[in-house]
């Protein structure tokens, strides 16, 4: 118990935080193209992918270990440096989704932790090379795949549906699409719970070898893997409607057959990324999963524009994440108890001021199919009747 200091409980504390904006920031990935056909009711889908996040935690810890003992020297981490870096991740999943802009929480992560280590430790604390092999090259290389993937899948699936006849006949396609689509997206869900939940474990675990509560190497604890799992389970249930509408309607206009491609061309990425140990953006990839439905539908449109403004935010993502962990580390390090105190109130305001204002314009269960725009301002009053 004398390694359980305020700061790794604060550490971990801060980590579940992070794993539920993780959890309704993500939500999109594997249910915005089922709610957007109708394949499954916006509160079915939640809740299936919920319990099936919940689930995937359970399936693998590659992931985690790749956080916890890859892309920086847990011989010099302190907790306070992971605090900081959680500051930086939290803060910019708020900011991301306050704008309705499906950017990674998984990048966000890894930047506010390089940010912070690099100005706790130096540049000796992070391992560039892992993060150019473990997670820049996936981040450039899996929407490509997946959207590849998706594409020569939506087309297979057009020629199957082609060959129905008659209205009922195309119905029943339809309708084996949408089953499809279910099955594919609960997949996805498992997925994303295999390799998100994965990144807390890891965080939480790089605490407690740093605190010297495991020894250097060590996996992440069953009581960790559980408690991830849980956190970002219940922010899935929320929903990030706001990420929700940008994915299922922003990029283009999805049908059955588009949606049930798009999703097992990510769920086959996304696992098999889990099982190398590459912790990839499951954003990444079903965005890219998206488009590459889109692109295989002959009639379809692609809203580029939207697509533009969700690559400038991963462009930016690690960077930006990086320097507010950066700076929150100069506050953590230097100042110690009071500097963390400041760091955490400081957080506090932020988060609330973002909440607030996603308040002034809400998206939710009842409105996400509405429109595929997402604003920060209320919508103007409709004129009075004459």
């Amino acid at each position: 118990m004398e390694h359980v200091t305020f700061l790794v409980v604060a550490v971990v504390v801060a980590a579940l935080a992070f794993d539920f904006t993780n959890g309704f920031h993500d939500t999109a990935n594997a249910m915005a193209t089922s709610i957007a056909t109708g394949a499954l009711r916006p509160r079915t889908a939640v809740l299936v992918s919920g319990a099936l996040n919940l689930a995937g935690a359970f399936l693998s810890t590659e992931v985690a270990k790749t956080i916890s003992d890859g892309i920086v020297d847990d011989s010099l981490v302190t907790p306070g440096m992971v605090l900081a870096g959680l500051v930086g991740a939290i803060l910019w999943n708020l900011a991301t989704w306050l704008l309705g802009l499906p950017s990674s929480s998984s990048h966000a992560l890894f930047g506010g932790l390089i940010g912070a280590v690099w100005v706790g430790a130096g540049v000796k604390g992070v391992h560039f090379s892992k993060v150019l092999e473990k997670i820049l090259i996936p981040a450039l290389a899996s929407p490509l795949i997946a959207g590849l993937a998706a594409l020569c899948a939506t087309y297979l699936a057009y020629r199957i549906a082609g060959r129905a006849r008659g209205d009922a006949g195309a119905e029943r396609v339809g309708r084996g699409f949408r089953a499809g689509q279910i099955a594919s997206a609960s997949l996805v869900s498992l997925a994303h719970g295999t390799n998100d939940a994965q990144k807390t474990m890891g965080v939480i675990t790089l605490t407690l070898v740093a605190s010297g509560a495991l020894p250097h190497g060590s996996g992440p604890p069953v009581w960790v893997i559980g408690s991830a799992g849980l956190a970002i389970a219940l922010g899935t249930y929320l929903g990030g409607w706001r990420i929700i509408r940008t994915m299922g309607r922003g990029l283009t206009d999805i049908r059955p057959p588009q949606g049930f491609a798009a999703e097992t061309a990510a769920t086959s990425v996304i696992l098999a990324s889990a099982h190398l140990g590459f912790a990839l953006s499951t954003t990444h990839v079903c965005s890219g999963g998206v488009v590459g439905a889109g692109l295989g539908r002959r009639t379809a449109e692609i809203r580029w524009g939207t697509a533009g403004r969700m690559l400038l935010a991963w462009c930016v993502t690690l960077p930006a994440a990086a320097a507010v962990g950066g700076v929150a580390a100069l506050a953590v390090v230097r100042g110690g108890t009071p500097g963390t105190v400041l760091v955490l109130l400081a957080a506090a305001a932020v988060t609330a001021a973002l909440v607030l204002l996603a308040r002034r314009n809400a998206v939710h269960s009842g409105n996400v199919n509405d429109e595929h725009r997402v604003s920060v301002r209320p919508a103007p009053a409709e004129p009075a009747a004459a």
